[in-house]
């Protein structure tokens, strides 16, 4: 009787950490959250030559790497590509490419080499969402995790993006970086 009564505790606290996690976490957001405030269309906000800043927090909730980056984002109508350049704190760098596509009603695809398949998203508002299986190099174990990448467009022009890594479930990482214009770009247009 004991050993019943312990499993059924079990699985209502498991059923109780799923509902919250559903409803009251990260992954509980959606697109119709973020209909008010600037409009992030990714065709505009992310173009041109952009910098990014971040840090990588680990599954302890420690911060386990620091980066900043370079992306250069071309667009041709709906379709665009974003090349992006990372610098870690560890002396190690990153090169991805991302291939994009918006539909008319902001409908994302997004896809990349070291995706596994097709990352989809949503643009709606101030925020856009993605989501996409990534599999990490050999360096850093190989594994495929499942990403979710909020991003949340600021009066002005700021990207904060906040990225979840979870794998079978369970998150493993979890990643905050700003993304804003390159201002050095900016006063080169400008000069020319």
């Amino acid at each position: 009787m004991d050993f019943l009564s312990l499993l059924i505790g079990a699985a209502l606290m498991a059923g109780l950490v799923w509902l919250i996690s559903r409803r009251f976490d990260f992954l509980a957001q959606t697109p119709d959250d973020y209909t008010k405030g600037p409009t992030f269309d990714i065709r505009e906000t992310l173009n041109g030559p952009l910098l990014c800043d971040g840090i990588i927090y680990g599954p302890t909730g420690r911060v386990a790497s620091r980066f900043s980056a370079k992306f250069d984002a071309t667009w041709d109508g709906n379709s665009g590509i974003m090349n992006e350049h990372f610098h870690y704190d560890s002396g190690t760098e990153q090169h991805r490419k991302w291939r994009l596509s918006v539909d008319a009603m902001g409908k994302i695809k997004a896809e990349a080499d070291d995706l596994v398949g097709a990352g989809t998203g949503q643009q709606t508002g101030s925020g856009v969402k993605l989501s996409y299986r990534i599999k990490l190099p050999e360096s850093g174990g190989g594994h495929v995790l499942d990403v979710v990448d909020w991003m949340y467009l600021l009066d002005n022009g700021t990207v904060m993006n906040r990225s979840q890594f979870r794998k079978f479930g369970i998150k493993v990482g979890e990643l905050v970086a700003t993304i804003r214009p390159d201002p050095a770009s900016a006063e080169r247009q400008e000069a020319a």
